[in-house]
């Protein structure tokens, strides 16, 4: 019973501080775009580039 009255307001803090996360994660935009990065890799662009388009090469010494 001496349990409860710690483990009691220890879940209502966690519970509070969860609820904090996710309203801060929600007003900062984490959900706006769920689908987008997964739908980026498809839409890569792969055609190659003409030699002079491409970044200088390093000869390694």
């Amino acid at each position: 019973m001496e349990a409860l009255f710690l483990l009691i307001p220890l879940s209502v803090v966690a519970v509070l501080a969860l609820v904090v996360l996710l309203w801060w994660a929600i007003t900062t935009g984490q959900f706006d775009d769920c689908e987008g990065p997964a739908h980026q890799i498809l839409m890569d662009d792969d055609t190659p580039q003409r030699a002079e388009q491409l970044p200088p090469r390093h000869k390694d010494i």
